[in-house]
This record gives C-alpha cells, structure tokens and sequence, in this order.
C-alpha cells in the first residue's frame, strides 16, 4: 500500500473477517460443495451441473472461480435466481432453502482452515482485539462451522446473509459488528479475499481494509480497494504490531 510502512493503525480495535476464502480455503472448501449443489439443482443430472457451474464462472480446465461472481461472493438467493433463470426445475424460495440446507450441513465438514483458528483467535484477543465474522453464506452454516472448529469462545459476533443485517457489499453487517461491541467503524478492520468484502468496509466507513490471497481473488484484484494485501490471515497479526 501507498505509504503503508508508516502508517499507524494503532486505533484498530476491532477484526472482522469473511469466512470462505479468509479463515478457510476457498478452492478447498467450497468448489466440492457447490458442485454439490449444483448437483442438487439438476436432480443429479452431471452435465447439466456443469453448466451451472460454469454460467457462474467456474472454469472445469482450470478449477478456478471468477473473482468477484456469484460463486465467490455471492448469496444464495442470487445463486438460485441465477439457477431458475437458466431453467432448473425449482422456485427461486424452494432452491434457496434447499441449497441453504445443504451448505448448513456440508460446509462445516468440508471447510479447511488456512491456519489453527482457535490460536489465531485466542492470540488475537489476547492483544485486546474484538473479533467477528461476517459472511455472504447463511447464519446456520456460519454458525455451525463456527461451532465445529471450536470458536464460539473466540469470536464474538457470527453473521450470515440472512441475519438481518444484510448482504455484503452493503454495510449493515460492519455496523451490527460495530454495534455488538462497542465501537465505531473507524475503529474496525475489515478481513476479506473479494471485493464484495472491501466494499462493505468502504460504505461502512472501516478504518482498514485488509484483502488475503486465500480466495479466489488476486493481488491485482484487490490492491485498488485494499489499505493492504497480505498472503493469509498468518501474517495479520504482524502487519498490526508493525503498524501501532
């Protein structure tokens, strides 16, 4: 970042991070499960999953996402919109609750943790930080992976798409984290691998904004709407002593 090495952020005080791509890898964690779905969508029909998934911006040669798309950073009411549209057998209501409940079971057993969470979190308060996580996928999955990989003790606010709060790229997420723990916007940092969550942190009024490079995003992707891209969630905790 321009002029990062000496600027302070030493009135950061609060880390909210992204889900999918940030604390988990994205290509490990989520591609299997939307081709899951996409299965799901087509009552088992393989090519017609395909096409789902490509319509999406999914690359089969290459196994990459499109930055940015409806996979990457989207919720599941686009998803299934996207899906209707292009004529599976479903309402819109009925294939988000049902891809809804298959991301609710499949994403706490297929997430892959970039690092040991419980750690990071646990280092993380220790130094005085609030924690939260906001994501575009739904509370009960948020939750139930949450709970799986043993962070309800760490992290002090979970929110999903359909909390109330609001879908990213708008605010409402960041400010419900602001209002669960005392603080100002300005205050909190924003941790995501897509635009969609360094947009949020821009219309918040986020006092930093943070791109990593486990998602689907590249540095040149993120760069122009980050304060600074770092490899992983490993390297935030440096980047924050460095920069107090």
């Amino acid at each position: 970042m321009a002029g990062g090495r000496s600027k302070s952020f030493g009135h950061i005080r609060g880390l909210l991070f992204d889900k999918d791509g940030t604390l988990f890898d994205f290509y490990r964690t989520w591609v299997p499960i939307l081709e899951g779905g996409a299965l799901l969508a087509t009552q088992g029909n393989v090519s017609a999953a395909a096409g789902l998934m490509a319509l999406c911006g999914f690359d089969a040669a290459t196994g990459k996402v499109e930055a940015g798309g409806i996979l990457a950073a989207g919720n599941t009411i686009e998803l299934a919109e996207l899906w209707v549209g292009a004529g599976v057998g479903w309402s819109a209501e009925d294939l988000t609750a049902a891809l809804d409940a298959h991301f609710a079971i499949e994403a706490p057993l297929r997430s892959a943790p970039v690092t040991d969470l419980v750690a990071f979190f646990r280092d993380l308060r220790s130094r005085g930080f609030h924690t939260g996580i906001a994501t575009n996928d739904n509370a009960a999955s948020a939750y139930a992976t949450v709970t799986r990989f043993q962070l309800s003790d760490h992290v002090e606010f979970v929110c999903g798409y359909d909390s109330g709060h609001g879908a990213k790229p708008g605010p409402g997420m960041m400010h419900a984290f602001c209002h669960r723990v005392g603080l100002m916007p300005g205050e909190v940092a924003m941790v995501g691998d897509n635009f969609h969550d360094l947009e949020m942190a821009r219309r918040a009024g986020a006092g930093l904004k943070v791109g990593v490079l486990t998602g689907t995003s590249l540095r040149e992707d993120l760069a122009p709407h980050a304060d600074i891209v770092l490899d992983s969630i490993v390297d935030l905790p440096a980047f924050l002593a460095g920069h107090h």
